[in-house]
């Protein structure tokens, strides 16, 4: 990925990790956890990317409430075929649930149907981005455009079939690809993708294996899809395309496009893979190539922007509470046994915070937005130690990305430009031996790191459920002659969102939000500083 991101970082930088997204500073006057407040007081300065706004907006003007919605309706206006190709011609859908019967090869009666169905999404139907109305900056999870938290409506394009398209499916090559590391659903996706690609009458569908890595590797040739070959993949975990990362410059990947006549591309991934998307979608457009490019956004660790959740959460939160189960089991079998559990979670704690409230199990739950303390009075071995004297046992959740300061820095950097992190979960265990060692108090403890058996397992059904809508709409979207946008949930309803507004930085665990103070209610553990 480090020539994809060569090309691309420059206008999708991410942030550092205590950048976080509210205006005010949530929690400052609340009495309890006051010095947790404070070090979150340093956090909240930037406003969310859902809120983002020019640095010319000046709360004194009494228009700057029509001028913030005015660049928000231009930010998230999603690119369409028309805007490269004016005289582009649209035809009637050939996805019609009405009209079940095959459309021949050459469409014969195929457009358009004769029965009027009422299954289509109008081009101008919206979904409401957010859905509190907070009245204080210092509300719990308060996300805030100005000091005064003036409500303003935000809407982005809901998604769904049209009823006009823009291609014709007889002349349709699309390519689906998965990149990253594994995540429970990618099958699912794939599947449902060639699905539906097939209702619309596509007939050349193809894999692109390893991820962009197939666009350039002379040794690795396309898969052909059908529903055949598809139909029980989501059976399986992994992904029936492989998956990499890295892959060659963006040149090279349209170049391969354009030769291999590739005029739909289907995206998995996370915000690098969708960064590569964004800049083969722009590369697209300089070339005046007739090319739709749709995102799938894959991140087990839930951390893209503005949706819901992304697939393979759930599952991995499932999953996650067999590990968290045997750790317990093996700290409470144990004289002064002390179980740790690390989860995914990079620069977002989620599935850590998630599991810990699932299992109701875990004593300290430790995530990479919050900083803590391992020594010192209010340290996390202070507190084990308590446990240890009135439970006679403790359990630990920690997400990987969690406690990076305390660890030996590398300048080291996996193919997808990130950076290698250090093991927490081994750190924290040998702190742990250690200090009671010191002590002299004995402690049994179990390391258990779950990542690779959660990655490669399958699907969950609200995980089926989530990447079957999100497959057919993708589908959809590049039918209806959108580029350069991916497909997400946003409160509760599934919508068309563009590329650089949800790859701006990864999405965070607000640590004043209330899903983080219900996790802190159900460990029971103090501020560490």
């Amino acid at each position: 990925m480090d020539a994809l991101l060569h090309s691309i970082t420059p206008n999708f930088a991410l942030p550092r990790r205590d950048s976080h997204p509210s205006y005010g500073l949530p929690g400052l006057n609340s009495p309890c956890r006051r010095s947790n407040s404070a070090h979150v007081a340093k956090k909240l300065l930037v406003s969310a990317a859902t809120e983002k706004r020019g640095p010319d907006l000046d709360f004194n003007d009494p228009d700057w409430k029509s001028k913030f919605q005015k660049d928000f309706e231009r930010r998230f206006n999603i690119p369409h075929i028309t805007d490269i190709f004016p005289d582009a011609i649209s035809i009637p859908s050939t996805f019609c649930l009405k009209m079940r019967t095959p459309v021949s090869e050459d469409f014969a009666g195929g457009y358009p149907s004769d029965e009027e169905w009422h299954g289509y999404i109008n081009n101008n139907d919206r979904v409401l981005l957010k859905v509190i109305n907070y009245t204080s900056p210092t509300s719990a999870g308060a996300v805030c455009i100005d000091p005064d938290c003036t409500w303003v409506e935000q809407w982005v394009h809901r998604a769904g079939p049209r009823e006009k398209i823009y291609f014709r499916p007889e002349e349709v090559k699309a390519a689906i690809l998965t990149c990253g590391g594994l995540c429970p659903g990618l099958n699912d996706v794939i599947r449902q993708i060639v699905v539906t690609l097939e209702i619309y009458g596509v007939k050349k569908i193809v894999g692109i294996p390893f991820g962009y890595r197939g666009f350039s590797d002379k040794e690795l040739t396309e898969m052909p899809l059908s529903r055949k070959v598809v139909q029980n993949i989501h059976l399986s975990g992994g992904s029936l395309l492989g998956v990499s990362r890295g892959g060659p410059p963006i040149s090279e990947i349209v170049d391969s496009m354009e030769e291999r006549g590739i005029n739909m591309l289907f995206v998995l991934g996370g915000n690098g893979t969708h960064a590569g998307a964004n800049a083969i979608h722009n590369e697209c457009r300089k070339r005046q190539m007739r090319v739709a490019v749709v995102g799938v956004p894959k991140t087990i660790d839930n951390d893209i922007l503005l949706m819901d959740k992304t697939f393979g959460f759930d599952t991995a939160v499932e999953e996650a509470q067999r590990a968290i189960n045997s750790a317990y089991i093996e700290a409470h079998s144990a004289y002064h046994g002390v179980g740790i559990v690390k989860l995914m979670g990079r620069s977002s704690g989620f599935i850590a915070m998630h599991a810990s409230l699932a299992s109701g199990q875990v004593d300290i739950c430790l995530i990479p937005e919050v900083h803590f303390n391992l020594h010192g009075p209010h340290g996390i071995l202070r507190h084990l130690k308590y446990l240890i004297e009135t439970k006679g046992s403790a359990v630990i959740c920690v997400a990987e990305g969690a406690g990076q300061d305390f660890l030996q820095k590398t300048n080291a950097k996996d193919a997808s430009g990130n950076t290698v992190l250090g093991d927490i979960g081994v750190h924290i265990q040998q702190e742990i031996k250690k200090k009671f060692k010191g002590i002299g108090i004995p402690v049994d403890v179990k390391y258990i790191d779950p990542t690779y058996m959660i990655r490669c397992g399958r699907a969950n059904a609200s995980d089926g459920i989530l990447c079957t809508v999100l497959g057919q709409n993708a589908v959809h979207g590049a039918f209806a002659g959108y580029s350069g946008i991916t497909v997400g949930i946003c409160n509760t309803h599934y919508v068309y969102l563009p590329i650089p507004e949800v790859i701006s930085y990864p999405r965070l665990v607000d640590p004043n939000s209330r899903m983080w103070h219900r996790c802190l209610t159900s460990t029971g553990q103090p501020d560490f500083i």
